[in-house]
């Protein structure tokens, strides 16, 4: 499937989507917008996928909502599809990501800002390095949060880590980030990339129903109590078992000493 606004790449399971406006610092218009729809539901249709990598062309991430378009025919305008959705676009765009069944890796090579740090906050990990930078944006443009940073940034640093970010609105480079949790890898900058194609391979090498079981028990986990946090446990370990080749394999592989071949079935 051919993108306007986006390259697409699938390597030994691993799908990469890579944000391509470089001239906007991969701003979020409309187009790119619904490339990123159609490259995930790609990504969730395709069992031959098992990881999800997200990445920016050029010099960052991605700057947030493209501004510079203007008007509500212009390439940062809301679908007509978007303006029915009751959370709108900006709610669309993180549970598209946060909610896709696979694990996602999002690579940080520059800023992160607004509605694109709460890309980033919707994948499972972030790898990024000295010269990664994420700024809540929205206090100085008169908004409150959107995009699901009030739900992500909150869960991944603390209430008020997160409402510094926000009060302030202040930048916080790659070193902090990493520090604040932001940022699960920290490496060489350039390396943001690398770095996350290596640790979508380990991922990728691992039976994929227990990694997309798992990842469905930690998310429906984050808001219960202890013991209804136990019982979705188990749930995921009856998911997780309906891959029998692969349970056999883990175990024939174990007894023969060797690296196993996990299919998926």
């Amino acid at each position: 499937m051919e993108y306007e606004f986006l390259t697409w790449d699938v390597t030994d399971h691993v799908a990469t989507i890579t944000l391509n406006r470089p001239e906007k610092l991969n701003a979020l218009s409309q187009g790119l917008r619904q490339d990123i729809y159609s490259a995930c539901d790609q990504a969730v249709a395709d069992d031959n996928i098992r990881v999800v990598l997200l990445a920016g062309e050029g010099r960052g991430f991605c700057s947030g909502a493209d501004l510079t378009s203007g008007g509500a025919r212009g390439a940062g305008a809301p679908s007509q599809n978007e303006r029915l959705n009751d959370l709108g676009w900006v709610g669309k765009l993180s549970s598209t990501i946060y909610e896709l069944n696979k694990p996602t890796i999002a690579a940080i090579n520059g800023v992160a800002a607004g509605a694109g740090m709460s890309v980033s906050l919707a994948c499972d990990m972030r790898i990024g390095s000295s010269r990664s930078r994420f700024k809540t944006v929205f206090a100085e443009r008169a908004l409150s949060p959107d995009t699901g940073m009030s739900y992500f940034l909150p869960r991944i640093i603390g209430y008020s880590r997160a409402v510094d970010l926000f009060f302030t609105s202040r930048a916080v480079d790659g070193e902090e980030a990493y520090r604040l949790g932001l940022l699960d890898r920290m490496v060489e900058p350039g390396e943001e990339l690398s770095c996350a194609q290596e640790v979508a391979a380990q991922m990728a090498a691992l039976p994929p129903m227990a990694l997309r079981s798992g990842k469905r028990v930690f998310q429906g986990n984050m808001d219960l109590d202890f013991h209804r946090a136990l019982k979705n446990e188990m749930f995921g370990l009856s998911f997780a078992a309906k891959s029998p080749e692969d349970n056999k394999e883990q175990r024939a592989s174990f007894l023969e000493k060797r690296p196993p071949k996990f299919t998926g079935n």
